[in-house]
């Protein structure tokens, strides 16, 4: 195992990540750091990065490899984005970087950026068509692709500090600079000529700093239950109220909104006004929020290095596989769960009639349906749920985490916390209890076939008769202990598909 470091250096902030390396092409962030620096400020002027917020830079940096000598970090890879890229005394500052920190920085260019920017997201989500609006401090970034092919990008050098500097001595009424800001900025899009070539029902995607605050905000408004970032998907409609309210008020209040990052009070409305102007001119009517970009397109290169040539293909089963290694579960018992699951849910598929999205929420669940053994054996089921809700799922909607998390929790004999399940009711709909008390028992008889870890039971045959269904069972061994344990399972087989349960 290898531990690396990587240092974003943006307009905005600093950030550090420092990463696990598995074999396999596996990682998973250990720790993580992250200081506002602010270092594109007030470049408009002159084109040069001051002294002020070079020092601070300087100071961060020093505090950053500190932190990974002392976590036995082997390699560091840093980056610096749009304020060094376009600063007149960039090779001074480099020099001076390399010299105080014994760091080298290297300046990605404006496509390595977004080509980086675009790996994060593609590895990352199972949207095949998407456009990702990265905002930046000092830039913004536009990927369009399709058929997980990189398209098109535009890099338009304005962003939420150096748009907010640019409107800064304006004598306007906030909401009036706001109007301005919209404005300037669709301008800017209509440059972009690609942008009539999007196809209409093509996702948006965004990915940074605004967009995490975005969700905070929106998190502690509607006492949205789920932590997780990743996958959050929100309409127009519910943004604009958030702008709305964000863009009349003064930076001591805005400091006090729940869920916002003081630091980021000031640039705040100014990036919230970049999303209004762009999801007006493109005429999209909601996007989905990524917690992954140029830092996790980083960590794909050195954990995986095709991903490079090409992106992963099942995200879904990579961050389920990468879990399963880092929580050190029976890999080939989660396997022979899983595999056993799936020809549980097709042979009775007659009776659920369940569309076969259920079957990728049964597959979650059956993954990890043992990683809460990590914290203790007995109510392991209850730990697996919690830590299904606060993983970072790859290619899960956040409603599929959720369905999958407490059908994981009725793998053992559990019934449904009805407080618990109370607390996610504005993102499950009125069946889907029912839905999970039928996913929970397959994947309790799938576990319970595999009681011993010893993948006896090869194959499952299913016949429906009458008010019966018998399941006939492939075997290469002496089964009665995997048999038995699954006939405990009869009696909520019996409460949810109607039909007693005989197994042979």
């Amino acid at each position: 195992m290898e531990k690396i470091g990587i240092i974003d250096l943006g307009s905005n902030s600093a950030r550090l990540v420092i990463v696990n390396l598995f074999e396999d092409g596996y990682f998973m962030v250990m720790d993580e750091l992250k200081e506002s620096v602010r270092l594109g400020q007030d470049m408009e002027h002159d084109g040069f990065l001051k002294p002020q917020r070079v020092a601070e830079t300087i100071k961060t940096l020093k505090m950053f490899k500190r932190l990974c000598d002392a976590s036995g970090v082997t390699q560091i890879i840093a980056v610096a984005t749009e304020a060094v890229r376009r600063a007149k005394n960039q090779r001074s500052f480099l020099d001076e970087i390399q010299t105080s920190c014994g760091i080298k920085l290297r300046v990605l260019s404006a496509e390595e950026e977004a080509t980086l920017v675009y790996r994060g997201v593609i590895n990352t989500m199972d949207i095949p068509k998407g456009i990702i609006l990265e905002i930046g401090g000092g830039c913004t970034k536009i990927v369009y692709y399709n058929r997980r092919n990189m398209l098109n990008y535009a890099t338009l050098p304005f962003g939420a500090v150096t748009l907010t500097d640019l409107f800064a001595e304006e004598e306007l009424k906030p909401e009036e600079q706001a109007a301005k800001m919209e404005e300037f900025f669709t301008e800017q899009l209509k440059g972009v000529e690609w942008l009539k070539e999007v196809d209409p029902d093509v996702q948006m995607i965004g990915v940074g700093g605004s967009f995490r605050n975005l969700f905070k905000i929106y998190k502690m408004v509607h006492k949205y239950p789920l932590d997780t970032v990743h996958n959050f998907n929100l309409s127009t409609e519910d943004f604009f109220p958030v702008y709305d309210m964000l863009k009349v008020l003064d930076l001591d209040k805005k400091k006090k909104i729940k869920g916002l990052s003081a630091e980021r009070a000031d640039i705040l409305p100014t990036a919230f006004a970049i999303i209004k102007s762009f999801v007006s001119f493109m005429n999209i009517d909601n996007f989905t929020i990524s917690g992954s970009g140029l830092r996790e397109g980083i960590m794909f290169n050195q954990a995986l290095p095709m991903t490079a040539e090409k992106p992963i293909s099942d995200v879904m089963n990579y961050s389920l596989s990468a879990l399963v290694k880092y929580y050190n579960c029976d890999e080939k018992h989660v396997e022979h769960v899983v595999n056993l699951s799936i020809q549980i849910f097709k042979q009775l598929r007659v009776l659920h009639k369940f569309p076969r999205q259920y079957l990728k929420v049964l597959k979650v669940a059956a993954m990890m349906h043992d990683c809460g053994m990590r914290i203790k054996y007995y109510n392991h089921q209850r730990h697996s749920c919690y830590m299904i809700l606060n993983a970072t799922l790859y290619g899960v909607s956040h409603r599929e985490t959720v369905l999958a998390a407490f059908t994981a929790c009725c793998h053992k004999k559990e019934d449904i916390n009805q407080y618990e399940w109370n607390r996610y009711r504005d993102i499950l709909q009125e069946d889907d209890i029912e839905i999970v008390k039928r996913l929970g028992v397959m994947l309790r008889i799938a576990e319970s076939l595999d009681r011993s870890h010893s993948g006896v039971v090869k194959g499952i045959n299913c016949d429906i008769l009458g008010d019966s269904v018998i399941m006939k069972t492939e075997l290469d061994g002496d089964a009665s202990l995997e048999i038995r344990d699954a006939l405990l399972a009869g009696t909520e087989f019996k409460k949810s598909f109607r039909k007693n349960l005989e197994i042979l």
